[in-house]
């Protein structure tokens, strides 16, 4: 019998695919490397940037509520996406959890989709740590790098991509090649890289809080959230919906860990804790530090590069000077490991998508030695290598933040559909308040994309066009579901 567009695979077919230790992939990952590589994913520039950018654009001191707002949508996204992941401890995130419940046509749409968040969203931190390196290589060692070489030779002003002077972003480059051999030689070694890059930024943020709260000025959190101008997300409550749509961006890459599925020694228990509780700590980071941020200075003035050292040296003058070498190290450990998980969940995004057949079975390849998918490793790290050294971070950032929140939206969906679809599939963790959670997840999501710009939607139209041709040319002809009997 002919399958059609929106066949799903069965749930003995999914059991028998998780319990298959053939793979080679390799099962180390304890509990608490699944919480780090959560939280190693999550902090990055966001905590450090976007808190002032959107504090002073558009929501005020009531950007805490803009992290709230976002956490939330997250954290209801998070609930489906444990239910997913300890059913179907499979590689592959929302891919394969739409797979099993929307069909292979929108599994290959999300699996396209996904390559926006994670080999993307790999590309535009890598630009940024590229940013934050120049001046501390200055400021630190005292080491000016030539501009032409650490900048892209494309920049892209007011809708429309021009030349610069520049050659191509060394640094930014020779990061992702670095983080994809550490991917490639095990995935041990690259969670206790992570572990260390994790504990560094940690440290300094907690600094940074403790500090600065001694600085704060309940002045400067008055009015909490301050009236609208009259345009839509220029403060007030639109202000703080537009803001949480800003630095939803912070919280990118949490969904990451479920791709480590099939190398997490007890995926069925281990999964829930790792998403969770790494959204539940990067949170409370958050919205501390937003507070003691705004607390500090009036929100007016933080519309500035680096909004925490700016917001603490003029506080304390020149006693916490050496404060900005220590937030440098922060931003570059935080921004590493943002770098390392998303490029770990990449390869094994494309690692499913060739096991059911959607791309080349050279994709699905794994190292003998090192039990990593090392083929897709190395192209994801030269394709996002490319992108980071000859394109500029507002070109690449403008598709991540609507991929992901698409992915997030399909995810609470299916976890209703598949409720419905299949009751009697085994559920070592159940998304609680089913449908509420997932409605009110997809909800928020939709709605944060909603007030996004009109043509960032034109671009996913046309990225998702490009998929289909893929797809209509390639997948469908090689599906293995298809070709069942």
């Amino acid at each position: 019998m002919k399958k059609g567009l929106f066949s799903t695979k069965s749930t003995s077919q999914l059991i028998a695919e998780s319990q298959d230790e053939s793979h080679g992939l390799k099962r180390v990952l304890s509990r608490w490397a699944l919480v780090s590589l959560g939280i190693g994913a999550v902090i990055g520039t966001g905590i450090f940037v976007l808190t002032g950018h959107a504090a002073a654009d558009f929501a005020g001191p009531a950007v805490a509520l803009s992290y709230v707002l976002s956490g939330l949508g997250c954290l209801f996204a998070g609930l489906c996406y444990a239910e997913y992941a300890a059913a179907i401890p499979i590689a592959g995130s929302a891919y394969t959890y739409s797979y099993a419940t929307l069909g292979e046509l929108v599994a290959w749409l999300i699996g396209w989709d996904l390559i926006l968040e994670y080999l993307f969203a790999a590309a535009t931190v890598a630009v940024g740590w590229s940013k934050h390196f120049i001046p501390f290589m200055k400021d630190c060692f005292g080491v000016q790098l030539p501009e032409q070489w650490c900048r892209a030779p494309l920049d892209y002003i007011d809708g429309h991509i021009t030349h610069t002077a520049n050659y191509v972003n060394i640094p930014a480059i020779l990061l992702i090649w670095a983080v994809t051999w550490l991917l490639v030689v095990g995935i041990k070694e690259s969670a206790s890289f992570n572990n260390v890059m994790v504990a560094i930024k940690v440290v300094i943020i907690l600094m940074i809080i403790g500090l600065g709260w001694g600085y704060v000025n309940s002045a400067n959190l008055t009015p909490f959230i301050p009236e609208n101008t009259g345009e839509f997300g220029k403060f007030g409550w639109s202000g703080v919906l537009k803001g949480s749509a800003v630095i939803f961006f912070a919280y990118i890459g949490f969904d990451a860990v479920s791709t480590a599925a099939q190398e997490t020694k007890n995926p069925q228990k281990d999964m829930f804790w790792g998403m969770i509780g790494s959204l539940a700590v990067c949170a409370v980071l958050f919205v501390a530090v937003s507070i003691v941020l705004c607390g500090m200075v009036n929100y007016k003035e933080l519309h500035v590069d680096a909004p925490v050292v700016y917001a603490l040296e003029k506080v304390a003058g020149d006693s916490l000077k050496w404060l900005r070498m220590a937030v440098e190290v922060a931003v570059l450990a935080g921004l590493s490991s943002v770098i390392l998980v998303l490029l770990m969940g990449q390869p094994r995004v494309f690692f499913s998508m060739a096991k059911d057949g959607l791309l080349p079975p050279v994709f699905a390849k794994v190292h003998p030695k090192y039990g990593t998918p090392h083929i897709t490793t190395i192209a994801t790290g030269l394709v996002c290598s490319m992108l980071a050294g000859f394109l500029p971070l507002n070109l690449l950032g403008e598709l991540v933040s609507i991929g992901t929140l698409m992915a997030f939206s399909v995810v609470c969906i299916g976890i209703i559909v598949l409720r419905k679809t299949k009751p009697d599939m085994p559920r070592p963790y159940r998304t609680p308040w089913v449908p509420l959670v997932p409605l009110l997840g997809a909800g928020i999501c939709v709605l944060q994309a909603c007030s996004l710009p009109a043509d960032t939607w034109i671009r996913l139209f046309v990225w998702m066009a490009i998929g289909l041709v893929i797809y209509f040319f390639y997948g469908i002809k090689h599906s293995k579901l298809r070709k069942e009997p």
